[in-house]
């Protein structure tokens, strides 16, 4: 099978080009040779900016692989790895919040960007969510929610970041072929993270999170990326969630998950339990747009 870099085939001179410099950049840390490897061979998206964080992942693929040794790890913080998680006194549970929505709005979902956002919406996440917090792969734009009334807190926190190479559920809704979905993966958006706190009890919060989230992060994701995304995605972990919110802002259930890994191309990872596959179309033609060779 022919290699395979976000989609594209992998020509003969590329790979030369790549087994040449991880034999001669032995000094370069593995983050520092993928930007490398991306200046060299203009892997960028579509706004400029390298894919050093899918080269990175698609380095390690070829080393194991056996078709080339990468210099020896530094200890640093990979994708999927979870983080030390920070304690503040801002992140101590509160008293019960626990009133009708329309008393508490405005609603608001500020990009995180600054170092003090940083930090609360990794702890945040870290001590309340189930999956705590992880170095995303590829693209990622992660917000705090707050609400107005009776004085500006945060109740919650969500994450958008790639989307899976692979969803079966998603894909036969789609109705592309391999080539389309290369073509045009970038144009959907995972929905990775989404918590509101365990103290915060306020009914059809959580569908109207996701309804300001899914028209306010058009316009965001283009302006980091240079990408208008059609289509978001999700997936809800049947065992623990019924996925009530998602139904009630208009997201589409279509399946569950083969069980493996959002990122395992290969068909080597079985060890995770089925999830239920939903989708939220950003605009009223997006499996047909999804399909176009303009996409």
């Amino acid at each position: 099978m022919a290699l395979r870099f976000c989609g594209q085939p992998l020509a003969g001179e590329e790979l030369e080009l790549i087994e040449g410099l991880t034999r001669s950049c032995r000094s370069l840390s593995r983050t520092e040779l993928a930007s490398t490897v991306c200046e060299l061979l203009d892997w960028r998206r579509a706004n400029g900016r390298l894919k050093s964080r899918e080269c990175w992942a698609f380095l390690e693929r070829l080393e194991d692989a056996g078709k080339l040794t990468l210099p020896v790890r530094h200890t640093t913080k990979p994708t999927g790895a979870r983080t030390e998680v920070p304690r503040s006194a801002r992140g101590e549970p509160a008293e019960i919040l626990c009133a009708p929505l329309h008393q508490l709005t405005p609603l608001s979902l500020a990009r995180v960007e600054t170092p003090e956002q940083h930090r609360l919406w990794r702890e945040l996440v870290g001590r309340y969510h189930y999956q705590g917090h992880a170095v995303p792969f590829g693209a990622q734009l992660r917000y705090l929610v707050s609400l107005s009334r009776p004085r500006p807190q945060v109740v919650g926190c969500l994450q958008f970041s790639s989307p899976a190479w692979r969803l079966r559920a998603r894909d036969r809704w789609i109705g592309w072929d391999d080539a389309q979905r290369a073509r045009a993966l970038q144009r959907i958006v995972n929905n990775s993270r989404f918590l509101l706190l365990p103290w915060v009890k306020v009914r059809n919060l959580a569908s109207a999170v996701l309804g300001r989230a899914a028209r306010q992060l058009l316009s965001d994701w283009e302006a980091a990326y240079a990408v208008r995304p059609l289509l978001l995605e999700t997936l809800v972990d049947s065992a623990r969630f019924a996925g009530t919110c998602y139904r009630a802002a208009n997201w589409r259930e279509l399946g569950t998950t083969a069980g493996r890994g959002r990122q395992d191309r290969t068909h080597q990872r079985h060890d995770r339990a089925p999830k239920a596959v939903f989708v939220y179309p950003l605009v009223h033609d997006a499996s047909a747009r999804l399909r176009q060779r303009d996409a």
